[in-house]
């Protein structure tokens, strides 16, 4: 399986070169020449896997650079951290269905890639003696997750720039109060965009890309989009084998990576995968784009899910490559154009092409509240403001007969300040954030310039 550049810059790569590479070179994102097609003898067979056995299985077709042992062994451990022996469990609750994906060390789905990602890391740096500066840019969770994916791994030092004072308390501490020598916490005055921007540009900049060895773990790195196609399987398996034709899954997004991932699964699974709904809060890039085919800038609203608080989703540009026919010329001519003016408006015929994908709902920040209280006290569990997104626009877009799945992207207590507005009481804190506010921490506020963020890789970094 080879890899090549949505711009089309680049000659065809390795899945390990794509993992190390990261953002294109040539500023683009990474996809796969063609996509492998399952059998329905091998269906039959991954019905009964446990989530690690399938994740190999499903891995395994794109990362076929890495010798099958290793990579089972590499999949073992990445999910040998996780609290819940399913891995990504399914709750019913009414006529919905929960997709817990928070079990993992910080609580978030991000632990569901990074984790995975982090032993890849390690694992191919070993191999070739290399190091690694790892770069990203956090919304929340990513920050957290990443920082446990490679704390204290050898020849790697990571570097996270999370918007100062936009995200959750307990986001913050998760991050800062990790102490190890290789962890590096920047806060950044201004936006997450600001700070995706900074990371892109920086790593456009392949001089110092190559001399500080960077590595992405945003999701534009595709090994984080491949982690994930696995448990849309998995949960699209477990339904239909009990007598269900086709699953919809709701999506809370606003980075386009998990929703992507739903896409790449259901270009696997065609007939087991129906719609896939795209649910965002009032930054709504994303459904703006769905259901009126424009995707254009506005300001960064500031919400109850912080994690979706994005105007510039930076996988987008993955979707938006097959849209246009896997045209890399016309996707490359479409990004500088929306650099430019910040707009893309779609044809009718190509917003027809989206609709057959998606569906989408904007949520806001009452319909948020009120969905935590009315789902507490319907049925006695508690949604994360992110997942009670997902949950309104899941019931809103639900069709009787086909199951619908909603994706839980982060433990409630994450955000307790909004679930306690909604539902009148703290949740449980888990045992891992229990004196969290009183742990030493680390962190750096500074300037949302590319510069400043620079000085700080020259002054700590790998070399």
């Amino acid at each position: 399986m080879n890899y090549i550049s949505t711009r089309g810059g680049i000659a065809p790569i390795s899945f390990t070169e794509a993992v190390m590479m990261g953002l294109a070179t040539d500023g683009g994102l990474l996809l796969p020449t063609s996509f492998p097609e399952i059998s329905d003898t091998q269906l039959t067979a991954w019905r009964t896997l446990s989530y690690p056995e399938l994740a190999f299985e499903v891995i395994s077709l794109f990362a076929t650079d890495i010798p099958r042992a290793d990579l089972r062994e590499l999949v073992n451990k990445s999910y040998a951290t996780f609290d819940h022996p399913e891995v990504t469990p399914l709750v019913q609750q009414g006529d919905i269905h929960i997709m817990e994906l928070f079990h993992g060390p910080t609580l978030a789905f991000k632990d569901v890639a990074l984790q995975f990602l982090g032993n890849v890391f390690e694992y191919l740096l070993r191999q070739s003696g290399g190091q690694m500066n790892i770069l990203g840019a956090t919304s929340g969770d990513t920050g957290s997750a990443a920082i446990y994916g490679v704390r204290g791994k050898e020849r790697i030092n990571i570097f996270i720039l999370h918007p100062h004072k936009r995200v959750s308390r307990i986001q913050e501490l998760q991050m800062t109060t990790v102490l190890d020598e290789n962890v590096h916490n920047l806060a950044i005055e201004g936006t997450f965009d600001d700070g995706q921007a900074i990371v892109k540009a920086i790593f456009n900049d392949l001089d110092f890309k190559e001399k500080y060895q960077l590595g992405a773990i945003n999701s534009i790195n595709w090994a984080r989009i491949v982690a994930q196609v696995v448990y849309y399987i998995y949960a699209a398996l477990q339904l239909t084998s009990k007598g269900a034709e086709q699953v919809d899954f709701s999506v809370p997004t606003g980075n386009f990576g998990d929703i992507f991932a739903g896409y790449i699964a259901r270009r696997l699974l065609p007939g087991h995968i129906r719609r896939l709904v795209l649910a965002t809060n009032e930054n709504d890039l994303l459904s703006r784009f769905v259901n009126e085919g424009e995707y254009s800038l506005r300001k960064v609203v500031q919400t109850s899910s912080p994690s979706m608080d994005i105007q510039l989703a930076s996988n987008f540009e993955r979707f938006l490559y097959f849209l246009y026919d896997e045209d890399s010329a016309r996707t490359k001519e479409a990004m500088e154009q929306f650099s430019a003016s910040g707009r893309l408006q779609f044809t009718a015929a190509e917003q027809e092409k989206i609709s057959q994908q998606f569906l989408s709902r904007s949520v806001d920040q009452l319909q948020t509240k009120e969905t935590i209280a009315d789902f507490y006290s319907q049925y006695g569990y508690i949604l994360d403001p992110h997942t009670a997104v997902g949950v309104k626009a899941g019931q809103d877009m639900r069709q009787d007969g086909v199951p619908m799945v909603c994706l839980s992207t982060a433990h409630p207590a994450k955000f307790g300040e909004a679930v306690t507005q909604a539902i009148g009481r703290e949740p449980e804190l888990p045992e891992s954030f229990v004196g969290l506010g009183q742990r030493l921490s680390r962190c750096q506020v500074v300037p949302a310039e590319q510069a400043r963020i620079k000085a700080a890789i020259e002054e700590s970094g790998l070399r």
